[in-house]
């Protein structure tokens, strides 16, 4: 069986690692390079830096912030925010990420994606998924999941923009266009330690082919138990838990380990 990853999340603005709840109420968490080495030592499988005002403001993603911590990491390195093209792309593998994670610019311009993973493969091409469920909308089944008439829809510009694209088609749709992994965040649990959306995930974890990261809402070891079963994801990404040591990375996965998570062993 493939052993399940867990991967520490870096949110960045102005070069340092903040965190909120449901994309708000930000707090400051520290220095990226710092915590990415601190989180790397502990365990982690891979390291996620999202430059998160970056598409917001207009503006490139933070490549100095990346070339720094980029030098303290030897596990695999994410990077996203503000990458609009192939050329963003490149300056960001430049820099030492060795994947990188579209939103905004892939919905704008699909195609967008396309050129990327045949450039660098699609294994380093993550799509990532903001979706909140509508509110208007019919109760999910028992499983969990968004009913007939429930969508989650897809946000972008760091969760400020409604695109009305259902986040399931979506997902079917970058998968056929070369990207090699979803990164998946419920925006209705981002920051809540409420657990993960396991309906929405499992949806888009039995669409596609290609691995599923789930996002939002990580706050205890049994979040990472049910989501990994029930969810049905590849991989579990957390900040809050992390930055803010209520939950040591080695600890967590060899709990996970005794539940019968497969995890990457030893530390």
């Amino acid at each position: 069986m493939l052993t399940k990853r867990i991967i520490a999340c870096l949110d960045c603005h102005a070069g340092r690692v903040v965190k909120g709840v449901n994309f708000v109420n930000i707090r400051d968490a520290g220095d990226p390079a710092e915590l990415a080495c601190l989180h790397s030592a502990n365990g982690a499988d891979e390291i996620v830096l999202l430059d998160i005002t970056a598409t917001h403001e207009e503006r490139k993603t933070l490549a100095d912030t990346v070339r720094r911590t980029a030098r303290e990491l030897f596990v695999p390195f994410t990077v996203g925010g503000g990458i609009r093209s192939l050329e963003d792309a490149a300056a960001i593998f430049d820099a030492g990420a060795d994947k990188i994670t579209i939103n905004s610019a892939a919905v704008a311009d699909p195609e967008v994606i396309t050129s990327i993973a045949n450039r660098f493969g699609s294994q380093a091409v993550v799509l990532a998924i903001d979706a909140k469920r509508t509110p208007s909308c019919a109760r999910p089944d028992r499983s969990g999941a968004p009913g007939p008439t429930e969508i989650a829809e897809v946000y972008v510009s760091g969760g400020r923009k409604p695109t009305g694209r259902d986040a399931v088609e979506w997902a079917k749709e970058v998968e056929s266009r070369g990207a090699g992994e979803i990164m998946l965040t419920s925006m209705d649990r981002d920051g809540t330690r409420s657990g993960f959306d396991l309906g929405l995930t499992a949806t888009i974890a039995n669409a596609v082919s290609i691995p599923v990261i789930a996002s939002g809402g990580a706050g205890s070891v049994e979040h990472f138990v049910e989501v990994f079963r029930e969810g049905k994801a590849d991989a579990a990404l957390a900040a809050s838990i992390f930055h803010f040591g209520l939950k040591s990375i080695g600890d967590l996965k060899q709990q996970l380990q005794g539940a019968g998570i497969p995890m990457r062993w030893p530390l």
